[in-house]
């Protein structure tokens, strides 16, 4: 039985929020400037261009590359051979607050959602997800998520009749309606199958994908694919002022599911896409 102690995961938590804050991932930037070139809206070129220059900028000079930092999303995979010592949602949420403290990040959380709605001035509690999985290891998935993006998902529960065309569809349409307010160009993942919660979580856990990442099942990795295609043919582009770069990528994770029902979780990215993997 390995032992690994809560508090050491203060350090390494901490400095992949800040990271993801400033830096990023170098396959990001890539598909960033690839869409700059080969946007054909004058207006869109323009925003990626801004875009790109941002990112170099919070790069250098170790700043926010928006103003909205982020609530943090933590997924934990824990190996059954590792004991952790201590509360570990402690060490998580401690990592958290150092983290927005030191690095002069926005603090966005508020501890009541509905009624007083008060900052709890220090961006905790942290959203944190657990998986038992075999092994000696711990890994950390570490994200910021904005609320622009998120606000535009949704969870549909469509029938099975619906099939792969009105899942398609369903994507699409609602990545339209979404239009400029997840600042494209966007990452789109998607959950199907298992039912309404864990649907969610399978879209969130898509977007923790690397970049150009499909899916291991050649359906779902065409299917990847071509809604990617029919999104950037819907003309929103980048920031919503038109062109062919809607969308970066669309991710999918599934799930089986009820024979009477066709659950879809879709849960958009901006164009941050700020996450990190950790392992101890």
């Amino acid at each position: 039985m390995r032992k690994i102690k809560a508090s050491e995961l203060i350090g390494p938590v901490k400095q992949a929020l800040q990271e993801i804050n400033f830096d990023t991932p170098a396959e990001t930037m890539e598909s960033l400037r690839r869409a700059w070139k080969t946007e054909v809206s004058e207006a869109g070129r323009g925003v990626l261009e801004d875009i790109v220059k941002n990112r170099e900028i919070a790069a250098k000079k170790r700043l926010a590359m928006c103003q909205d930092t982020g609530m943090a999303v933590i997924f934990v995979e824990l190996g059954q051979e590792v004991h952790i010592e201590g509360p570990i949602e402690e060490a998580l949420n401690e990592a958290v607050r150092q983290a927005y403290e030191e690095g002069y990040l926005r603090k966005s959380v508020v501890a009541d959602p509905l009624f007083d709605r008060k900052n709890t001035r220090d961006n905790t509690p942290a959203i944190v997800h657990f998986r038992l999985v075999p092994g000696e290891q711990l890994k950390l998935i570490v994200a910021a998520k904005g609320a622009g993006s998120e606000n535009m998902s949704t969870v549909k529960m469509l029938t099975p009749a619906a099939g792969v065309a009105g899942l398609k569809r369903a994507v699409v349409e609602f990545v339209e309606q979404a239009g400029p307010n997840p600042c494209p160009p966007i990452v789109v993942g998607l959950g199907i199958g298992g039912d309404l919660e864990l649907a969610a979580l399978l879209a969130k856990r898509a977007l923790m994908r690397k970049m150009g990442q499909r899916n291991p099942d050649p359906r779902y990795a065409k299917l990847e694919e071509e809604l990617l295609e029919a999104i950037n043919r819907t003309g929103v582009g980048p920031q919503g002022l038109g062109g062919i770069n809607t969308a970066m990528d669309v991710r999918i994770e599934y799930f089986p599911t009820h024979i009477a029902e066709l659950p879809l979780a879709i849960n958009i990215d901006c164009h941050l896409h700020r996450h990190k993997e950790i392992v101890i």
